[in-house]
């Protein structure tokens, strides 16, 4: 028996054959063109082929993965898109007289290096983005089919690397589990086989070892180990664990319906984040109690330009509507860092993450911000509606909201159109707002802590480095105690609080969470009934 060790990015036992998933090899010639117009037109052709087959993909993942990871294939059909990349194969073609496949093929590759060369991370990572566009483009024009797993019984799929495209692009029913050797625990790929629910493991070199193809192989995605050929002993003990596995997931369906609550009677408050309104059968089918961040930022994230009042009234409406009176928590407009919006023209910034984003990108840009919140006092009406604020750090950014908030109100009043003042909290996702969370919680209704955002700035890490995978700690106790002061400033001044980042599914710190005394945890769909496990297993008194 082999074994090797690599980084969990999703938890799970699969047991099964081992497929080496190599992508077919491309062998880009250069030629000679005659006719420039002739060639620069095969390549459009080309490039719309490869944005219908794009489309499709997102389809699949919309249905599959939901909105928020479905929204890689809006920036790839972007990037095909892109002015600059386009100009690059045309000069190429008509200045160089070389043939589509080559031209795309230098594209990508000087593309790729300019992004690979920045400071930035979230620029680092749209190298593999262009490498991974260019690559079906000339797919299409060398009239190369993807590679596709043969046969009928599901995989263990060990690769190299795998793209967002590769990923979706897999019938899920015929993957028991993801192994590759590249890759980042928070790349799109990473977050894509979390949210399927399929165990994945990175940092395996076992992609080059032709001898473990078609052999029966082990995947424990709690440890990290994959197992070549285990012996029968071993092999039984997993299939006993996976049997428990299974039988787990069972039982989480017979939660349903179950109050959130622990052994000694402690009621907890858990809703689930959405970023569409397409994520609302998820919340819906989870059983979750209300919605406790819906990030409005994927509006924008989808249109083609600033979505209007009535655009985001009617979606706002529509959710406050279809939770029947539960809560529904709305962060307002949270773009910046790694979500760029290209319409609104913002300027490249060295470190984006802390730049211009969040509450700050709304005061700088008032007419935006007064929309959104036109569109959402008016949907207040029809619904248990409250509004979050993002990337707060002072008192005067409270002050200076409440003042923007009355001022809408004054003109749709005095327009006589109906509305009403939703519940008000802010966003604890700054060291600076823990510090002074005591003065903030004297000005709000709630607090809601950010963990994502929270423990990069607290640990001064780019989370999404995969060069600081190994220094990334989730659960390190200075962002712990920033999580306890803020419980206690909030509770001290009245108001309730929640976690709506990753670690509010990570239930070995629920116990932790309920006995700081967080009100509320908001997770993934899919983790609700998980955390309501361990909440009602859960006995404060002891």
């Amino acid at each position: 028996m082999l074994i090797y060790q690599g980084k969990s990015v999703f938890g799970g036992i699969a047991i099964g054959k081992i497929k080496i998933w190599k992508k077919e090899p491309v062998n880009v010639k250069r030629t000679h063109i005659k006719d420039c117009d002739a060639e620069y037109l095969r390549f459009t052709e080309a490039k719309a082929k490869a944005i219908a087959q794009l489309k499709k993909l997102q389809k699949k993942a919309l249905e599959e993965v939901g909105k928020d990871n479905a929204a890689i294939f809006d920036i790839h059909i972007l990037m095909l898109e892109d002015a600059d990349y386009l100009d690059a194969i045309k000069s190429m073609i008509c200045t160089q007289s070389l043939n589509a496949e080559y031209a795309v093929m230098l594209a990508a590759q000087n593309f790729s290096k300019m992004f690979s060369a920045m400071n930035d991370a979230y620029m680092q990572a749209r190298a593999t983005d262009v490498k991974d566009i260019s690559d079906r483009v000339i797919n299409i024009l060398s009239d190369i089919s993807q590679s596709k797993i043969s046969g009928d019984e599901p995989v263990i799929l060990v690769a190299d690397e795998l793209t967002p495209s590769q990923t979706v692009q897999f019938d899920k029913s015929r993957i028991l589990a993801f192994v590759t050797s590249k890759g980042s625990l928070n790349s799109h790929t990473a977050i894509l086989a979390r949210t399927m629910n399929i165990p994945a493991i990175i940092g395996v070199d076992i992609y080059e070892n032709n001898y473990a193809d078609g052999k029966m192989g082990i995947v424990d995605g709690y440890t990290g180990n994959v197992y070549i050929e285990p012996e029968e002993e071993f092999l039984s003990q997993m299939k006993t664990k996976l049997d428990e596995q299974l039988k787990k997931r069972e039982l989480l369906q017979l939660l349903k319906g179950k109050e959130d609550i622990t052994l000694d009677g402690k009621k907890i408050k858990l809703y689930a984040n959405m970023g569409n309104i397409k994520d609302l059968p998820l919340v819906l089918f989870n059983d979750a109690e209300g919605i406790g961040l819906f990030r409005s930022e994927f509006i924008y994230l989808e249109s083609d330009t600033a979505p209007g009042e009535e655009e985001q009234f009617a979606i706002y409406k529509t959710v406050a509507e279809t939770m029947a009176g539960k809560k529904v928590i709305i962060r307002t407009l949270d773009i910046g860092a790694d979500k760029k919006v290209e319409y609104l023209g913002l300027k490249e910034e060295e470190n984006p993450a802390l730049g211009l984003r969040g509450i700050r990108l709304c005061f700088k840009r008032q007419e935006i911000f007064k929309t959104q919140l036109r569109a959402l006092l008016r949907a207040s009406v029809y619904g248990n509606i409250s509004v979050m604020y993002p990337m707060i750090i002072s008192l005067d950014e409270i002050h200076k909201i409440k003042a923007i908030v009355s001022e809408v109100a004054s003109e749709l009043s005095s327009q006589k159109i109906p509305f009403a003042i939703p519940e008000q909290g802010i966003m604890i996702e700054t060291p600076a707002s823990v510090m002074v969370s005591d003065k903030l919680a004297k000005e709000v209704s709630f607090f809601s802590i950010g963990t994502n955002d929270l423990s990069q700035y607290t640990l001064a890490i780019d989370r999404q480095n995969e060069q600081l995978d190994d220094f990334f700690d989730p659960h390190s106790e200075a962002v712990l105690k920033m999580i306890e002061m803020t419980v206690k400033s909030a509770h001290d001044a009245g108001i309730w609080v929640g976690i709506c980042g990753e670690l509010a599914a990570d239930t070995s710190l629920t116990e932790k969470f309920l006995r700081m005394g967080v009100d509320e945890l908001s997770v993934s769909p899919s983790m609700v009934l998980s955390v309501r496990k361990k909440i009602r297993e859960t006995n404060l008194s002891k």
